[in-house]
């Protein structure tokens, strides 16, 4: 059965599948990506995994993948198939495109950015379907954001598109890696948000979903912290969507799986500040954390979709 193999590369995990060309998912598998180890082990553990994944389409699948796709976080040039920079897998100008496709038996390889691939597939076949602009933007260990226009991704000029986490809400904020100070991923993300309530609580081990059950029940110190967060992400949300004007906000990640505790007041806190803007649909994104794989799976079968019609 012709298939291609698809790979979602986290800081500390991979998910991979095996993707026929309907989208269904063939065979799914996860793998340590050995980080502890140094950056050219990442890049090993990579290697064997899409390795053995080819096996296992021999095997079971009758043939080889036809093509791979692979998501990786960090600064990625997409064009020439290079991870340019990760900080929490310690590379630098990895060629990993190249490095794939000599593992694989010289097949095509597709690489994507973690974020936008996710993007891609919550556009595709996730919560953005249909949606003709939509803006994805996940809150995790940080928050980047995937522009969706008719059915793809806008990566920008020099890759960087999308970068909503580093838009500056609050200048007197915290300090921000990237050299900035009050940047939306300091005040809103799942860490952020980890690291107030731990402050807040008096508890160093309690963590964003510790936040939401309190709010839940009512505890005001934990609404303190929440609204602030929730505050901050709309302002950084109005500042992208007067940019932008999508017509649908998908947020995931870590924040978005406390349902509706987080979007009764997102929904609220964004049409406060609106004024001649259009309020686009804002909802939670439906694939969770298979949205990369997938993802890189439709990477997989656009480049060779491209390469056919080339």
């Amino acid at each position: 059965m012709k298939h291609v193999i698809a790979l979602d590369v986290g800081g500390t995990g991979m998910k991979a599948a095996l993707v026929g060309a309907d989208g269904t998912l063939l065979h799914e598998a996860r793998r340590a990506t050995g980080r502890e180890r140094g950056p050219d082990a990442v890049v090993e553990s990579i290697l064997s995994f899409a390795a053995d994944l080819r096996a296992h389409g021999e095997e079971h699948l009758g043939e080889s993948a036809v093509a791979a796709g692979v998501a990786v976080p960090g600064i990625v040039d997409a064009e020439n198939g290079i991870a340019v920079y990760a900080a929490n897998l310690g590379w630098h100008d990895v060629p990993l495109r190249d490095q794939l496709g000599e593992r694989l038996g010289k097949v095509p390889v597709a690489l994507g950015h973690d974020v936008r691939t996710g993007g891609l597939a919550e556009g595709r076949i996730g919560a953005g379907k249909g949606a003709d602009r939509f803006l994805f933007v996940p809150l995790g260990t940080g928050i980047a954001g995937a522009i969706g226009i008719a059915g793809t991704i806008e990566a920008g000029a020099h890759g960087y598109a999308g970068e909503i986490g580093h838009i500056v809400v609050r200048p007197d904020g915290p300090d921000c890696g990237c050299g900035q100070r009050g940047c939306l991923e300091t005040l809103a993300s799942a860490s952020a948000v980890s690291r107030a309530w731990a402050a807040a609580s008096g508890d160093p081990a309690a963590d964003a979903a510790d936040c939401a059950k309190a709010v839940e029940s009512g505890d005001p110190a934990a609404v303190r912290v929440w609204q602030d967060a929730v505050d901050a992400l709309a302002a950084g949300l109005v500042t992208a969507l007067t940019l932008l004007d999508p017509r649908m906000l998908i947020i995931g990640g870590g924040l978005a799986e406390a349902g509706e505790t987080l979007f009764v007041p997102l929904r609220a806190a964004v049409e406060e500040r609106v004024t001649f803007q259009k309020l686009p649909h804002i909802v939670p994104a439906a694939l969770g954390d298979t949205a990369g794989c997938l993802g890189a799976g439709l990477l997989a079968w656009d480049l060779l979709s491209t390469e056919v019609s080339a």
